[in-house]
C-alpha cells in the first residue's frame, strides 16, 4: 500500500489542468476550464477542470475526481498503476511497499483461500445430503443452477468443518467468519442451512449467505465484517451476471439470494441482491460503471416499499444524465422467487415493462400514498424532496426531478429551487450570507458549513475550534460528517493542510461511506465558483448563526426548567443562559433582514 503521505504530496506537485490537458482540449471559463467530456459523448462541454480546488466534474454524466481519479477513468489504470504514471509525469519516486501492506495482503489471500476451502467442502456435503438436495428440488431449482451458482450444505453439527481443516483452531477460521470462538467453546458459525458463497468480482469467495431448511430464526445467515468481507460494498450475484449485465443492458436488483438465483434460471441472468443490508451508493456505483439502467425489483410488502424507497435515496446521489434507474412495484405479497414460479419468465418480464422510471417514482415514493389534496400534504412534499434534491450533484437530472417535485406540489420550478438554494448566484456579486440563510433551518446551516470545508478544506485548521465547539458532541449525521472531513483536512501537517486541494481531500475520504455524498455536494459549490475569502466568510457568519441557535435553544430549555420547580439555582442557570445568548446575539453581525 502506497502511504498517504506521499499520494499528498503528489497531488500537491502535479497540476490537474496539466495532467487533463493531456487528453481533453480545455478553455477557460472563469475561474474554470471548460471542455468536451472524454467519458460520454457530447456537443456542448460541460467538462469542468477546476485548477484551484484540484477537481473535475462533468456536469454531463457525473464523472468526478482528482488527478488520480482522472487517468484511472481515462486510462483503465487501478489505483497504484494511476499513482505510479502520475508519480512520473512529477519525477517522484513511488515509495516501496511497506511490511505492513505486505502482510496485508498476505493476510487477505490467507483468508479466501480458507473461504474457498470451506465453499468446496460445503458443496460436496450437498451432494451426500438427500434432505438438501430434496429441499433444493423443491424450491423448483435444477442441478445446473446450484452448480453455477457453486450451492452448497452445511451439516447440522457442532464442528463439521473439523473435516475440512487440519488445523481446526486455525485463528484464521475465526478472522474469516467460519467458526466462533466463545470462550473455551469453538463451533461453526453455520449449521443445518444451505450455504450461498460470495464471491467478490474477481471470483474469490469472501463470505457466505446461510438459509435454514425448515422452520427456524434467523431465516438468513451472513458472514460477519471481516478484512475481506464488506456487505455494504458487494452485490450476491454480480460475479455470475457481470457477462448477463453487459448483454442485457441492464441490472436487476432484487432482495434475496433465491431472488437472484430463480430470477437467473429462468433467464434473467443479469440479476443482484443486496448482502442482508439495504442498498447503498456503493451498491449503485458499482452497478452503473458496467451498464446504463437498474431496475430495482422489490417485493410487494411494506418492507420491500421501504427498500426501494432506501435504494432512491441511494441512487440519486451516484446517477448521471446519461445513466437510468426504474422501480418495480411488485404485486402484495409477490416477490420476484415467488412470481417466476407462478407466472414463469413472462409473469416477471410484464412486470419489468411496467416499471416506473426515477422521475416517476420518486414523487410516488415522497407522498407515500397521499393524495396531495391540501395544501398541508403538499408542503410535506416539498419538504420531503429536498434532502433528496441537495444530495444530487448538478445536472439535467437533477432539473427535471426538481421540475417534477414542482408540479406534483403546484408551485413555479424557481420557486421550489429558490427555497432549496439552487439557484445560481452570480460569482460577481454573491449574495450575502444573512440574506440567504436568515429562515434556513439548522440543517442548511450545517449543510453549507460541509460544502465550503469540503471545497477549501485549506480552512479546517482555521476553524477546527469552532467545528469542535458546534459539532464535535453533535449526535445529528451532518454533524458527523463535519467532523470526518474537518479531521481528514486538519489532521494533517500545517503546512500540508495549508496547502491542501479539494481533490486530494476526496482522496482521503476515498473509504468513507459518505464520500459519494461528498462529491456531489462539492459539485454544486463548483458550479459557483466561491474563492476561498468567500468561503471563509461564509463558515464565519454559517457558525456565529449555528452557535446562537444553540444558546437559544438553551436558554429555552433553561427557562422550561425554571418554570417547573422555581428554584434558586433553576433561576441562575436560566439567568447565566440568557446572559450568553444576549451577548452572542449583540456580537452577531448586523443585517437589514434580521
Amino acid at each position: 500500500m502506497i502511504p498517504q503521505g506521499f499520494i499528498q504530496d503528489l497531488l500537491a506537485r502535479v497540476d490537474i489542468a496539466d495532467v487533463v490537458g493531456r487528453y481533453v482540449q480545455l478553455k477557460k471559463a472563469g475561474q474554470n476550464l471548460l471542455g468536451l467530456c472524454p467519458f460520454h459523448g457530447e456537443k456542448s462541454p460541460s467538462f469542468t477542470v477546476s485548477p484551484s480546488k484540484q477537481f473535475f466534474h462533468c456536469f454531463g454524466c457525473g464523472a468526478h475526481g482528482s488527478a488520480i481519479g482522472f487517468l484511472m477513468e481515462h486510462r483503465g489504470l487501478g489505483y497504484v498503476d494511476a499513482i505510479r504514471e502520475l508519480a512520473q509525469m512529477a519525477g517522484m519516486q513511488v515509495p516501496e511497499e511497506s511490511p505492513r501492506a505486505g502482510e496485508a495482503q498476505s493476510k487477505t489471500r490467507a483468508l479466501t483461500e480458507v473461504l474457498s476451502q470451506a465453499a468446496e467442502f460445503y458443496r460436496k456435503q450437498l451432494k451426500a445430503s438427500e434432505a438438501a438436495v430434496e429441499y433444493l428440488k423443491g424450491r423448483g431449482l435444477t442441478g445446473q443452477t446450484a452448480a453455477r451458482f457453486a450451492l452448497g450444505f452445511a451439516p447440522d453439527a457442532w464442528q463439521p468443518l473439523r473435516a475440512a481443516f487440519e488445523d481446526y483452531d486455525d485463528p484464521r477460521l475465526a478472522e474469516a467468519g467460519l467458526v466462533i470462538s466463545d470462550e473455551a467453546k469453538r463451533y461453526d458459525r453455520f449449521r443445518g442451512r444451505i450455504m450461498f458463497p460470495i464471491r467478490n468480482p474477481r471470483g474469490q469467495v469472501i463470505g457466505f449467505g446461510a438459509r435454514i431448511m425448515g422452520a427456524g430464526e434467523p431465516k438468513y445467515l451472513n458472514s460477519p465484517e471481516t478484512p475481506v468481507f464488506h456487505k455494504g460494498q458487494e452485490l450476491y450475484g454480480l460475479h455470475e451476471g457481470r457477462d448477463a449485465i453487459r448483454q442485457a443492458g441492464r441490472a436487476i436488483v432484487v432482495e434475496g439470494y433465491m431472488d437472484v438465483i430463480q430470477l437467473a434460471q429462468a433467464g434473467f441472468g443479469e440479476s443482484v441482491a443486496a448482502l442482508g443490508t439495504a442498498i447503498t451508493g456503493a451498491h449503485v456505483s458499482a452497478l452503473l460503471r458496467i451498464t446504463d439502467h437498474v431496475v430495482f425489483a422489490f417485493d410487494g410488502d411494506a418492507a420491500g416499499r421501504k427498500a426501494a424507497r432506501r435504494a432512491l435515496e441511494a441512487t440519486l446521489p451516484v446517477i448521471a444524465d446519461t445513466k437510468r434507474a426504474s422501480f418495480v412495484l411488485l404485486p402484495e405479497g409477490e416477490d420476484p422467487d415467488s412470481l417466476i414460479k407462478a407466472h414463469g419468465k413472462q409473469g416477471f418480464e410484464g412486470e419489468l415493462e411496467q416499471a416506473l422510471p426515477l422521475s416517476q417514482f420518486f414523487v410516488r415514493a415522497l407522498a407515500g400514498g397521499s393524495p396531495l389534496n391540501t395544501a398541508e400534504d403538499r408542503a410535506a412534499l416539498v419538504a420531503a424532496g429536498k434532502p433528496l434534491l441537495l444530495s444530487m450533484a448538478p445536472g439535467a437530472m437533477r432539473a427535471q426531478l426538481l421540475r417534477e417535485l414542482a408540479d406534483a406540489a403546484r408551485l413555479p420550478a424557481d420557486e421550489v429551487a429558490s427555497m432549496f438554494g439552487l439557484r445560481r448566484a452570480a460569482p460577481s456579486r454573491p449574495a450575502p450570507m444573512a440574506r440567504r440563510t436568515r429562515h434556513m433551518e439548522v440543517d442548511d446551516l450545517k449543510r453549507r458549513v460541509l460544502q465550503q470545508l469540503l471545497v477549501h478544506p485549506q480552512l479546517a485548521t482555521e476553524f477546527l475550534d469552532m467545528v469542535t465547539e458546534e459539532h464535535g458532541a453533535g449526535e445529528d449525521p451532518a454533524d458527523r460528517e463535519i467532523i470526518e472531513v474537518s479531521s481528514a483536512s486538519a489532521g494533517q501537517s500545517p503546512g500540508a493542510a495549508s496547502a491542501l486541494s479539494h481533490g486530494a481531500l476526496m482522496e482521503l475520504l476515498a473509504e468513507s461511506e459518505h464520500a459519494n455524498a461528498y462529491r456531489a455536494l462539492a459539485a454544486q459549490e463548483m458550479e459557483l465558483e466561491t474563492d476561498v475569502e468567500t468561503a471563509r466568510q461564509i463558515l464565519a457568519e454559517a457558525f456565529g448563526k449555528l452557535r446562537l441557535r444553540r444558546l437559544e435553544r438553551v436558554r429555552s430549555e433553561r427557562l422550561n426548567v425554571y418554570q417547573q420547580d422555581l428554584s434558586a439555582e433553576a433561576l441562575e442557570a436560566y439567568r447565566l443562559a440568557d446572559q450568553a445568548y444576549l451577548r452572542a446575539r449583540s456580537e452577531a453581525p448586523e443585517s437589514p433582514h434580521r
